[in-house]
């Protein structure tokens, strides 16, 4: 049992907009719990910092450079998950992470070189792109809508502004075009609308939909889980 968990890949959790890594945590227990190894990076794009931090703030390109230092520090294969936001960065890190065996977007940004999140809303993108984006007002629902009151409270309490450049700097290398990639689709999302998702989901490998919300890893980790390492150990069919 030993040998099979060794020769597992590392899971490196990569979190969306406004969040950190303390979003990961229940999936990380139940992950680990079954004998899954698991990383996280904070993505520099969620401004977490009291004083104002001199411009230019942080985008995708640092993000991905921070995913991609990540995944070089990580010995043997890795599955990448990406959630919503984290997408970005990581279709443009596993383009250069030869360790990288599958990717996988949960309700996330798969997007094509030349694309930025703006973009694909269809929202002009500054051309001097400063400031943040402060979380959203209805981020409770939006976000957390199957969530419970209680980790409700504690998630919204804990998100931070996220850069506007983040959201408007285009995507230039596309990894998901050469390393292997699996969509979730989250059927009851009310922030990625999952219309949306199912075009985006239309570039990958393969295609798994949970009746979730936006944050399965915080309203159903023992299920994630569970799809998780199934993907992780290719039993996708």
């Amino acid at each position: 049992m030993a040998t099979a968990e060794a020769s597992r890949p590392t899971l490196l959790l990569v979190h969306g907009a406004w969040h950190g890594p303390w979003c990961w945590e229940k999936l990380e227990s139940a992950l680990e719990a079954e004998g899954w190894a698991t990383r996280t990076v904070e993505l520099p794009s969620a401004v977490r910092a009291e004083a104002p931090i001199a411009e230019p703030l942080a985008g995708i390109h640092t993000d991905a450079r921070v995913v991609l230092e990540t995944l070089e520090g990580i010995e043997g294969p890795v599955v990448v998950v990406a959630h919503s936001y984290g997408g970005i960065p990581v279709t443009q890190a596993i383009a250069d992470a030869p360790n990288v065996s599958h990717a996988v977007y949960l309700a996330a940004y798969q997007l094509d070189v030349d694309e930025s999140l703006y973009g694909l809303h269809g929202a002009p993108e500054p051309e001097e792109p400063k400031g943040v984006y402060p979380p959203l007002e209805n981020s409770d629902t939006e976000l957390y809508a199957d969530v419970s009151e209680e980790e409700t409270v504690r998630a919204v309490r804990q998100l931070v502004p996220q850069s506007v450049r983040s959201m408007s700097d285009r995507v230039t290398k596309a990894g998901w075009r050469t390393t292997p990639c699996t969509y979730i689709i989250c059927e009851q999302d009310q922030a990625l609308p999952p219309q949306m998702q199912e075009k985006l989901a239309a570039r990958a490998n393969a295609i798994h939909r949970l009746k979730s919300g936006h944050s399965p890893f915080l309203s159903m980790p023992a299920e994630l889980a569970a799809l998780l390492a199934n993907i992780a150990l290719g039993e996708t069919g």
